[in-house]
């Protein structure tokens, strides 16, 4: 499974992105007002520093807007993937980025139905958001699976699931159980991901015994 990362916060990518676990960013408008940097700079200073597949997600719903703001957005890095809404517009949009060699992720995909026609369209990834089904009484994991089933079905298919709206560790076990190829995580998830208490008792047993022999590596 590949994680990748869904902040705008550069030097929060700039940290984990040392560590060799992040695989892409994604971003969205919500996260770039949050950064308060206009968004072809924060696309570009995080395209340097992460290789992976950088998702930045157009502002406009018409599909002649949305396709110059794609086409703008994918000119910055080879490593671009522009975002677009899972409508009509949206996929349309899709279809043409797609057909010119522009990796394209739809984003905000609540259903299979939907999921099907992004994958129709030529997306690179489409991203189902788990967090906010559960939030309204529905099973996000349970749209994970009926997706990765489906494109399992057809070869043809190239779309990659990228599980979105990640609230928890468990979101991305059950999501990577599930067969989906990417959950993009909030940096705190990550950090939990990394956490367990045995881990830290077992640590401090042997850090107690080691301060015991004396020794010293360096």
């Amino acid at each position: 499974m590949k994680f990748f990362i869904d902040t705008a916060d550069v030097a929060e990518i700039r940290e984990l992105a040392a560590t060799g676990l992040v695989d892409g960013v994604t971003t969205n408008p919500s996260l770039i007002a949050k950064s308060g940097r206009k968004i072809l700079d924060v696309i570009a200073e995080i395209c340097d520093i992460v290789p992976g597949p950088i998702s930045a997600e157009v502002g406009a719903t018409d599909f002649d807007t949305m396709l110059a703001e794609g086409r703008k957005l994918a000119a910055l890095r080879p490593n671009v993937a522009v975002k677009v809404p899972l409508t009509f517009p949206g996929l349309k949009t899709c279809k043409v980025l797609a057909d010119e060699g522009v990796r394209v992720n739809v984003t905000l995909c609540f259903s299979a139905n939907q999921a099907i026609l992004a994958a129709k369209a030529g997306a690179a990834f489409v991203s189902p958001f788990v967090g906010r089904l559960d939030d309204i009484g529905q099973d996000g994991m349970e749209l994970i699976g009926d997706i990765v089933s489906i494109f399992d079905n057809y070869p043809a298919f190239t779309t990659e699931v990228l599980a979105a709206s990640i609230r928890h560790p468990m979101h991305v076990t059950e999501a990577a159980r599930l067969g989906a190829h990417v959950a993009t995580v909030p940096p705190s998830v990550l950090r939990q991901m990394v956490q367990h208490p045995l881990t830290d008792k077992g640590l401090a047993t042997f850090l107690a015994d080691w301060q015991k022999t004396g020794q010293a590596i360096l």
